[in-house]
């Protein structure tokens, strides 16, 4: 897979490598997010000892990382027995780390499912054996959940070992394009809708295909991994799946409240809460609230969104027709996509319309907090403060076939007398984004009264 961007994770990692004394760093992340790629790219010019743990015994995974261990040292009897146990593991390397050394064990999770003591032992190891060595340990799972009860936790055995961790996220959508180079922006950003950030999953797809012919191969055929690994990843991370299935598709189809998840789901609200931080914990669910919330805490106006866009995508169209998928009677539901899925990328088009305004600051003024802002039935879609400076800034985004004209302007004006009750009076500004340009008015009242303009990403001058 091409290597794309990941340089502050990398000089992380350098900084690591080039620190005096033992570095025990701990790399974690979803799972096709990249953190073996990375990590890879890390060791291409250094030392080091490689092992993928596997679901399989102990003493397999031992005699596996012997061998790879003898391999780099030359020590025959090594690559033929492997390590007997765990203490000897690291005896081993204590003895042989007079030079600086990487050491990988990637999916440490798995080593749980055959010692559940392996954590307690890792960290004896670490005391006794490598904490004065220089040699620098890397532990890497996918499963966020074990990697912070086993690694990263205060109740966790090796708590207080690790001088370093890396959470590897999901690329955002300008880092995501990248897999598309050529592509315009639009098909850009519909298959990024897709499947987010998630380079494993965006390796899979095609800028040549169609979005229709992307999702017929990737989603609606029961061979394709993507159309089971939601499945696959929930059942991993997760304690009581079903119950997460229950509320991600209540969210999926629009129940956005908490009131309106625990009608649908039946859960208790107290019970709801325990499952939706949980969610949030892993970056699947985010809770939204206007920006201008003084104590967004505590705020009633909270809205829950699924924000990982492949279980998205996959709770909406994917779970609830596997019956018809399996059948291959897909009619319905490229009918139900084609019906619905411009409202999910025009989602992911505010997102990437308010990261574009963080990165043009210098158009607007420097930016303390920027989300959306809505009240009733009345919403904008880009709002950013100043408090310090008094200045609001104020845009809607509009992914449509449609030319945005001044109509749409106006009602923002409309509406920026609304939003400016719940900050005061404040000097406020305006912008637009269009993903199909403006009508010829527009551009002509935007420069007399200064509202930026942006067609598609790019401003319009």
């Amino acid at each position: 897979m091409k290597f794309i961007n990941r340089e502050k994770e990398l000089g992380y990692l350098d900084s690591f490598w080039k620190k005096e004394g033992a570095q025990f760093i701990a790399i974690y992340g979803k799972r096709r997010v990249g953190k073996t790629t990375l990590i890879k790219h890390f060791l291409k010019d250094k030392p080091h000892v490689y092992f993928l743990a596997q679901k399989i015994s102990e003493q397999e995974n031992l005699r596996t990382l012997g061998e790879l261990t003898g391999a780099l040292f030359g020590e025959d009897v090594l690559v033929e027995k492997g390590f007997s146990n765990w203490p000897s593991f690291f005896r081993y390397f204590q003895k042989r780390t007079d030079k600086r050394l990487v050491v990988v064990i990637d999916e440490f999770p798995y080593l749980t499912e055959s010692n559940k003591g392996i954590s307690s032992i890792f960290q004896a190891g670490w005391d006794e054996y490598l904490a004065a060595s220089p040699i620098c340990l890397i532990l890497c799972g996918s499963s966020i959940t074990m990697m912070e009860s086993e690694v990263l936790g205060e109740k966790a055995p090796l708590y207080g070992r690790r001088t370093g961790q890396i959470l590897v996220k999901p690329f955002d959508f300008f880092e995501a394009a990248k897999f598309f180079p050529g592509a315009p922006f639009e098909k850009q950003l519909q298959l990024f809708s897709l499947v987010g950030g998630n380079p494993g999953y965006l390796k899979n797809l095609s800028p040549e295909e169609t979005v229709m012919g992307n999702i017929r191969k990737h989603f609606l055929s029961p061979e394709a991994v993507l159309y089971s690994e939601g499945e696959f990843l929930l059942h991993q991370e997760l304690r009581e799946p079903r119950n997460y299935f229950s509320i991600l598709r209540a969210i999926a189809f629009g129940k956005t409240r908490i009131s309106e998840i625990a009608n649908e789901t039946g859960f208790d609200k107290s019970v709801l809460h325990k499952y939706i931080f949980a969610l949030e914990d892993l970056g699947i669910v985010r809770k939204d609230v206007p920006v201008t919330e003084k104590n967004p805490m505590k705020s009633r106006k909270g809205l829950y969104k699924i924000d990982d866009q492949y279980f998205r995508f996959w709770f909406r169209y994917v779970l609830p027709n596997k019956s018809r998928i399996e059948e291959g009677a897909l009619d319905p539901v490229i009918k139900a996509v084609n019906e619905g899925f411009n409202l999910l990328v025009s989602m992911d088009y505010e997102k990437v319309a308010r990261a574009v305004v963080r990165k043009n600051e210098e158009l607007f003024f420097p930016i303390d907090k920027i989300g959306s802002w809505w009240d009733k039935n009345e919403e904008i879609d880009i709002a950013a403060l100043n408090e310090k400076e008094g200045k609001l800034l104020l845009g809607e985004v509009k992914w449509s076939n449609k030319q945005v004209g001044t109509d749409i302007y106006e009602d923002l004006k409309r509406k920026s007398a609304l939003a400016e009750k719940t900050t005061g009076a404040m000097r406020k500004s305006f912008c637009l984004f269009s993903k199909s340009g403006f009508t010829r008015a527009m551009p002509q009242t935007a420069k007399k009264e200064k509202v930026r303009l942006f067609h598609g990403i790019e401003r319009v001058e």
